[in-house]
């Protein structure tokens, strides 16, 4: 258990704003389901039309790996934890707004995620856990280059939810012993996580290459977690247990629709 740094009375005070506090959480929480919001809000307006109209609707898969840690506090040392992901893509393009190609793509993806500790303790142990999620990123997407046949520059940024449907801890190197762990950090051996519902944002670039017999995407993201895995309340062990992954995936796309008009490249 932690103990806060305010007074009951201090976080309900005009000070810190109670108002925000019961529209938004308050403190770190309010900010960061505010900065969700704001990307969410971002990503749908992508439809606002202003350019060249475009009805471009296209549909795949996607598969690649992740690199994750989780951002404890108090810390934990660890490595990158890596691990396969695929899924579902679904894109739209709405618009060309100058030479920037607009639009919003979708996902339904699995996910392994989880972390992976460095235990330099002299006990020879090893740990790591899995946390698996299926994610739903929704993507503004901004491109630049060929829209038929060619190359495009691709920049994208949105929210991602998740839910983890399943968990597993790996404990190894022989006895166990955790009674010269640093910082005396001990509560993941025992506890699985408190909470499955995932959000943050996530934000990449890619290369697509199109060809006549469909979309070719590489795509680099990193995902930041918003929400914590473990309870950050008093009664919680972890201020922070927030993911931090890295994202390197293939997306195959083929058209279901495509905009009629000849000047098209």
């Amino acid at each position: 258990m932690r103990n806060s740094n305010y007074t009951s009375a201090e976080l309900n005070s005009p000070s810190l704003g109670g108002g925000w506090r019961e529209a938004f959480g308050g403190g770190r929480r309010g900010w960061r389901r505010l900065l969700f919001l704001f990307l969410l809000l971002g990503s749908t307006l992508t439809h606002a039309q202003v350019g060249e109209r475009r009805t471009d609707f296209a549909i795949g898969g996607n598969a690649g790996f992740t690199m994750n840690r989780i951002s404890f506090m108090p810390t934990i040392k660890q490595g990158w934890r890596a691990a396969p992901t695929f899924g579902f893509t679904a894109r739209y393009i709405s618009e060309k707004y100058f030479t920037c190609i607009c639009g919003l793509q979708a996902e339904v993806n699995y996910a392994n995620m989880g972390w992976k500790e460095v235990i330099e303790d002299g006990s020879g142990n090893t740990f790591s856990a899995d946390l698996h999620y299926i994610q739903l990123p929704l993507l503004m997407q901004l491109g630049w280059g060929r829209e038929r046949r060619g190359a495009k520059f691709i920049f994208e940024a949105g929210p991602q939810l998740g839910f983890c449907i399943g968990t597993g801890r790996h404990m190894g190197g022989g006895t166990w012993d955790t009674s010269q762990r640093p910082n005396g950090v001990t509560h993941q051996y025992e506890h699985d996580i408190d909470h499955k519902f995932d959000y943050g944002i996530t934000a990449g670039l890619g290369l697509e290459l199109s060809t006549k017999v469909g979309h070719f995407l590489l795509e680099g993201r990193y995902y930041y977690g918003l929400g914590d895995v473990y309870d950050n309340s008093k009664k919680g062990f972890f201020d922070r247990s927030a993911h931090g992954s890295i994202v390197v995936k293939l997306n195959y796309l083929f058209d279901l629709k495509r905009t009629k008009n000849d000047n098209i490249k």
